[in-house]
């Protein structure tokens, strides 16, 4: 039995070695024997092999040193180098140990790409639940009134006009307001306009005080060129404060629709995992 047991041990360790491997030792050789290796396995793993050796030498460069190469022009040598780099790494190994081997860089890849995934998905969770936070503290700066309207001129083109009445009900001086404004008519579901524009409060805004701003939008920006008829309806939405250091104090467009695309995709993809 023992003699059976051994002949057995030794006809696998001889189908083991008969087994084609990659020879890199130049480039003939290496695509000699990868057509080899590849004709050696059953046909259905034929284009995984292929997948596999793609993954293995893709796994062995660095793309960075490649391209620091080019922009220094040692870009010949780098290349050399990371092509021998790739050599080594399928060079004395079976058609059956790239694929495996490849699967264990995916696998890890895979992994690493799970950690980043759920890292970037909390870091768009906590910017959203502070966009909301502002979004809440943002409406204690209040728009009491809001007009736009284009104000004759004894020369030129009429001027775009927007006057606001505010009161700051934040608790905080305010220095300067940022505001969405929107043109548009009852029934229309396209507005005539919307745009953005801030204001530097001259002295702040102290916590309680009011404000009558008239504010004179650039008459060639898109706020000298609308063309609204009479019954549309201009409101005015504060989506950030600074406050009396100048810096950011409440950004409700902190967390854009962008973000949320990138978190529903993100949470689709791998939270669900």
């Amino acid at each position: 039995m023992k003699k059976v047991l051994l002949a057995c041990c030794l006809t696998l360790l001889l189908s083991g070695c008969d087994k084609p491997k990659v020879d890199a030792s130049t480039d003939e050789t290496m695509k000699t024997s990868l057509q080899k290796v590849k004709e050696s396995l059953p046909e259905e793993k034929r284009q995984e092999f292929s997948e596999a050796t793609s993954t293995i030498v893709m796994n062995s460069i660095d793309m960075k040193a490649m391209m620091a190469g080019a922009f220094s022009g040692n870009g010949d040598t780098i290349a050399t180098q990371q092509a021998e780099k790739a050599k080594a790494a399928l060079n004395g190994k079976t058609g059956e140990e790239i694929i495996s081997e490849a699967k264990v860089i995916l696998a890890e890849r895979a992994q690493k790409e799970q950690q980043q995934a759920l890292q970037e998905i909390a870091e768009l969770k906590d910017k959203n639940a502070k966009s909301q936070q502002a979004k809440e503290a943002l409406k204690n700066f209040v728009v009491n009134k809001s007009r736009f309207y284009f104000q004759k001129q004894e020369f030129g083109n009429p001027r775009p006009v927007i006057e606001l009445s505010v009161e700051n009900k934040t608790g905080t001086p305010i220095s300067r307001a940022y505001f969405k404004g929107t043109i548009a008519s009852p029934g229309r579901s396209i507005p005539w306009l919307v745009d953005t524009f801030n204001y530097a409060i001259p002295g702040g805004l102290e916590p309680g005080e009011k404000a009558d701003w008239p504010l004179l939008p650039n008459m060639f920006s898109d706020w000298g060129k609308v063309e609204a008829p009479d019954d549309a309806i201009f409101t005015v939405e504060v989506v950030k404060l600074d406050g009396p250091d100048g810096k950011t104090l409440f950004d409700a467009e902190g967390f854009s629709e962008d973000d949320q695309k990138r978190l529903d995709m993100l949470v689709t993809k791998y939270a669900t995992k």
